[in-house]
């Protein structure tokens, strides 16, 4: 098959990984891959040079920007409508919410004007629409989000969380959605690097330290003040926090780290490669995740992998890998019993063993890339790409 993939930017992400993992895989299975992207803006750190070494075709849109913007928007759609023209796919995948909609907007088009067999994915790995947002602009990316779904032959959602969220809000029908879990290289996972013991010994960890984690951008949403608030009440100077990630709320976080005098407690890392974040994981005891916002994190499987116990917040799909069997699910800013959580798990290393070897063992049948690449190209096939 000739798959056009469309992100909107390929920044260090869930989603932009999932992507790169989906192209790389079609692309070994004999199929013509391209992926179009917009810049990698910001502080995050990107993946293009990964990208330009896929083996696939890598072309960049510099209009594609993740900011609503109408002229760069309606200049993007035309260059999209331009290179799908010229490209001629049998499928058209999209990602992330500018991209989807732009891209299947441009891709419907196509159809219309001739390209009668192209077909037409979306994944997806959030929602634009959600508590958390204002109510005008919830209204507006939900319209949006229904027009697409009616132009869509089948939606991919990363979690079964998506897919109620969705079909809540009136976008698709059921018969349209698949969960596919985002997947990983999960031998990358499995194994103890020896970086790890490096890490702990940057940070100035002693062997009784117990080390609390969070990998993520430093950016809205992202429940860092939770972690803070939960680490001023935590009074054993034995217990660490890290945040691995960059963003824009990097000072502010800095400045309430310092405010709180935990400065000798919570490490900032900055940005840090993906290959990287395996020996992260495994330097750490405990794997928190408290975003409010999170289609399914990344994160959570992957510290599973690593034998690590994990604390979330009970939002979006991580109900679907975090149960009392693998680590701790939390209503949504509960500060106090993520205080309580941390504090058990640091004090009860066998029990950290015991969830984190259960959730090893689930992480391992739910995300391998090899098999979510198998399942995607099988939506494909059932939607009847490249049989026209």
């Amino acid at each position: 098959m000739k798959i056009v993939h469309v992100i909107t930017r390929l920044i260090l992400g869930g989603a932009q990984e999932n992507t790169l993992l989906t192209c790389e895989g079609l692309h070994r299975r004999g199929h013509e891959v391209t992926l179009i992207t917009g810049p990698a803006l910001g502080p995050e750190g990107d993946l293009l040079a990964r990208a330009h070494g896929g083996g696939y075709r890598l072309i960049a849109v510099d209009s594609l920007r993740r900011e609503v913007r109408p002229l760069a928007d309606r200049r993007a759609y035309r260059e999209l409508l331009r290179l799908l023209d010229g490209l001629a796919p049998d499928l058209v995948h999209t990602h992330s919410s500018k991209a989807g909609i732009l891209g299947r907007r441009a891709a419907a088009r196509l159809r219309r004007r001739g390209h009668a067999g192209l077909k037409i994915v979306h994944t997806i790995h959030g929602l634009a629409f959600h508590p958390y947002g204002k109510a005008l602009a919830n209204w507006v990316y939900a319209a949006l989000e229904r027009r697409a779904a009616r132009q869509t032959d089948a939606l991919i959602s990363v979690a079964d969380a998506m897919t109620r969220q969705a079909l809540a809000a009136g976008v698709g029908r059921p018969d349209q959605f698949t969960t596919i879990y985002s997947g990983m290289v999960i031998e990358d996972f499995l194994r103890r690097p020896a970086a790890a013991d490096a890490f702990r010994q940057s940070l100035g960890l002693s062997g009784k330290d117990v080390l609390v984690t969070q990998v993520s951008r430093l950016a809205e949403l992202k429940g860092h003040e939770y972690i803070l608030s939960a680490a001023g009440r935590i009074g054993d100077p034995h217990v660490h926090f890290c945040f691995v990630g960059d963003g824009r709320l990097r000072g502010r976080i800095e400045q309430d780290v310092r405010g709180a005098g935990l400065a000798g407690r919570v490490h900032l890392t900055g940005l840090m490669p993906p290959e990287q974040i395996p020996a992260v994981l495994h330097a750490s005891d405990i794997v928190v995740h408290c975003s409010l916002r999170e289609g399914l994190a990344r994160a959570l499987p992957q510290a599973m992998l690593a034998g690590r116990p994990v604390v979330s917040f009970d939002v979006d799909g991580a109900a679907e890998v975090v149960s009392a069997d693998t680590g701790v699910l939390l209503e949504p800013t509960d500060v106090a019993g993520l205080k309580i959580a941390i504090e058990t798990l640091s004090r009860a290393a066998d029990l950290r063993a015991k969830l984190g070897a259960a959730g090893r063992d689930r992480a391992r049948r739910m995300f391998d890339h090899e098999s979510m690449v198998e399942r995607i190209e099988g939506v494909y096939r059932r939607i009847g790409a490249g049989t026209s």
